[in-house]
């Protein structure tokens, strides 16, 4: 393929890609999330701990976009703060996820000597839902930021790994995996030039969906008081603390719901046309 025909492929799939309204949608909100987080010092009116007893809860007006809390502090400033923590904690988790998914699925599908017991692993991690699992590692370790990381990217490995294993299985039969086994070329060198870099794509897609889950997990640990220290704001702990005001101050929890509900949904949408330029044949079926 030359240069100019690689440009122009490219060109379609991104232009297809962003041709869906839904896809558009979830990626302008995700780059909003994004740059938010990324500016919240200059964004952000008030400091994210900030404490003023006489406006505690007050409703959404200029001064307070979305109103504050039982401790008088501005919800829209920990609303953007909340974002960093979520972000990073997700990061952390789709990089820890990707590591072991992938080492794991890469040598579970090529070695067939460690298939059966790495499958059978994977069986085992898999078959307990997924907070639960994610809970009892963050009581086994102590919660943390670093240890919610760690928990939920040992949580969401198995799904990473199933999908690497499945299409190494495949890729190991291929003649041109074959010949380079003949030719007696490493085992490294095959699978870092031939075998991960055709997971590539459906590696890529499925990390989009463990960012999407581990950010809606990262939230329901803290809504659960077992996830990141309260001295950070979190849209779960924001959760949390405001449902004794529910009905006196809906404020406290529509605002974080509304967060979670949009950043994740737009990692959802992005995933979706990810696949979907990766693999068109989806598209067509769903």
């Amino acid at each position: 393929m030359t240069g100019a025909s690689f440009s122009e492929s490219v060109v379609t799939k991104l232009s297809r890609l962003f041709g869906n309204r839904a896809i558009l949608f979830g990626a302008i909100i995700l780059a909003l999330v994004v740059l938010a987080a990324a500016f919240a010092p200059l964004i952000a009116p008030y400091a994210p701990n900030k404490l003023s007893i006489v406006n505690k809860l007050k409703g959404p007006s200029l001064a307070h976009l979305f109103g504050t809390d039982e401790f008088g502090r501005d919800i829209f400033s920990r609303a953007i703060y909340a974002g960093r923590v979520s972000l990073l904690v997700s990061l952390g988790v789709v990089g820890i996820s990707a590591l072991l998914g992938v080492t794991l699925g890469v040598f579970a599908g090529y070695f067939r000597r460690l298939d059966a017991p790495v499958s059978r692993l994977l069986d085992a991690m898999m078959s307990f839902p997924d907070i639960l699992l994610a809970i009892a590692l963050v009581a086994a370790l102590g919660p943390s930021l670093v240890t919610v990381i760690l928990a939920l990217g040992i949580t969401y490995a198995p799904r990473l790994a199933r999908i690497v294993r499945g299409s190494t299985l495949v890729l190991r039969e291929l003649p041109y995996i074959e010949a380079a086994v003949t030719l007696g070329l490493p085992t490294r060198q095959i699978l870092l030039r031939h075998v991960l870099l055709n997971l590539a794509s459906p590696i890529l897609v499925q990390t989009t969906f463990i960012f999407a889950s581990a950010m809606l997990a990262e939230a329901s640990l803290s809504f659960l008081g077992v996830g990141v220290s309260t001295d950070m704001p979190t849209w779960g702990t924001m959760l949390a603390s405001g449902r004794e005001f529910m009905n006196s101050a809906p404020w406290l929890m529509v605002f974080p719901g509304i967060a979670i509900v949009l950043s994740v949904l737009s990692l959802q949408l992005v995933g979706d046309g990810l696949r979907d330029l990766v693999d068109p044949r989806l598209a067509k079926e769903t």
